[in-house]
């Protein structure tokens, strides 16, 4: 059996259920927060009652888990986010790694306390951070993180980037913790992180490249797909690099060519955030919302042909296959089908 760590406790891989594999419930700025206290409106006991209400409505809807993908660089508070969960039913595994397009804020020369020069090419300590989240705990509590995260944007794999990527893989080999990733999907940045990856020794079956579906170029993403990986169709409902129309298209097109099997849904929302005015987001953006995958992508991917074996799939079975696989692990037994109808 593979156990899972969730807030609050630790679950088998069986107990995923219908999974939406990117989210956030806060993302938050912390050093704004600090400086300038309520900066763009937070309020602390409103944001987690209003995450709960919007949680329970997750819940209510037929999501049973959810992957909070806030790391640090985004706000990561994992007791506010327990708060949020509480008496929702909703299970939540949380991440580390951490986000960044750039530069990471620890100085090259850094090497621990009391050491000047960076004699660490490989970036142990970057590394130790990442493992004690998934071994011990973050921030002082007992909840652990099942996923470790990496990110590329456009400006590409610089010096910083790169060194997170390598201590992504060093901490997947270390712990067994599949990764997840931020990509640019227009400037391929997937490929970029499949190969830093690779040479790491990682395996790709364990990597699951994010925003996918903010590109239409079918030889990318089935590059990326043929290389191993999963995809994050995860941006489900935001339409601000590709029109949703042909985000569906893409994705039915990819489960037409028998590729059902390696992709996850979700929507990247956050519950509450202090980057932009909620209502500046619903009106700017009105589709991207919690409800947008089971009230609008699946029954429009079912008219294009898509069946109800592969929606089970890309929200199921996927996720719990991606999560039951371990080093020296079989598969869970109702895992032995995650790639027929695909």
């Amino acid at each position: 059996m593979t156990r899972i760590p969730i807030v609050g406790g630790e679950i088998d891989v069986s107990q995923l259920g219908n999974t939406l594999m990117h989210e956030h419930v806060f993302v938050r700025t912390p050093e704004l927060q600090e400086a300038w206290p309520g900066f763009m409106g937070w309020d602390e006991e409103a944001a987690i009652a209003g995450a709960r209400e919007k949680l329970k409505g997750l819940k209510a809807a037929g999501i049973d888990t959810i992957v909070d993908m806030t790391v640090p660089g985004l706000g990561r508070q994992v007791q506010r986010v327990a708060r949020a969960a509480e008496g929702t039913g909703l299970q939540i595994i949380v991440v580390t790694g951490y986000y960044t397009y750039t530069d990471l804020p620890f100085p090259m020369k850094y090497n621990g306390p009391g050491k000047l020069f960076n004699n660490d090419p490989d970036d142990a300590f970057l590394v130790d951070l990442f493992v004690r989240d998934v071994e011990e705990g973050i921030e002082g509590t007992d909840i652990r993180a099942g996923v470790v995260k990496c990110c590329t944007d456009l400006p590409g794999v610089t010096e910083d980037i790169e060194r997170l990527i390598r201590a992504v893989a060093k901490t997947q080999l270390r712990t067994d913790v599949p990764i997840m990733t931020h990509t640019h999907a227009k400037s391929k940045r997937g490929l970029d992180q499949q190969r830093i990856l690779r040479e790491e020794g990682v395996d790709l079956s364990r990597v699951l490249i994010g925003h996918s579906n903010e590109t239409a170029d079918l030889d990318y993403l089935m590059e990326v797909l043929d290389a191993g990986s999963y995809l994050g169709f995860d941006r489900c409902g935001l339409k601000i690099d590709q029109p949703l129309a042909d985000q569906q298209e893409t994705l039915a097109e990819l489960c037409r060519r028998g590729y059902a099997g390696q992709i996850v849904l979700s929507h990247d929302r956050h519950c509450t955030s202090d980057w932009f005015p909620e209502e500046g987001v619903r009106a700017a953006l009105p589709e991207w919302s919690y409800g947008f995958i089971q009230g609008s992508l699946i029954p429009g991917l079912l008219e294009n042909g898509v069946t109800e074996d592969q929606i089970d799939q890309m929200m199921h079975r996927n996720p719990q296959a991606f999560f039951a696989a371990r080093r020296d692990a079989p598969a869970p037994a109702d895992s032995a089908t995650a790639t027929a109808g695909s």
